[in-house]
């Protein structure tokens, strides 16, 4: 049996095939969406600038839908990459939680 670290109280229940390749498919759909997003957000931002006077066209360039649009596109990379299940700090958040409700729990009944 492996020797569990001072911060581990219990040992992680292992997971099973099935539910490694559901997750690693999440996962990887995530990922995929969000290069989706920036890919469109690049391709309609450059055509949006081709039309406008500053490429071919006549028209202004409004800058504030890309960078809206910039912001919104960061989020979705944080969300995904940052916060997402598989993060490493989403993992050490939710052990932290868990750990923090073991112990109220063992507080709660003199354990």
């Amino acid at each position: 049996m492996p020797a569990l670290s001072p911060k581990m109280k219990t040992m992680p229940t292992p997971i099973s095939p099935e539910e490694i390749d559901r997750l690693a498919r999440r996962r990887a759909g995530s990922k995929m969406g969000w290069y989706t997003h920036a890919s469109v957000y690049v391709l309609v931002n450059l055509f949006l600038l081709a039309l406008s006077d500053q490429g071919f066209g006549h028209r202004p360039y409004s800058y504030k839908a890309a960078l809206g649009w910039g912001l919104g596109l960061a989020l979705h990379a944080v969300s995904v990459f940052v916060l997402g299940k598989g993060s490493n700090l989403r993992e050490r958040m939710v052990q932290r939680e868990r750990e923090r409700i073991e112990q109220q729990q063992r507080d709660q009944h003199g354990l």
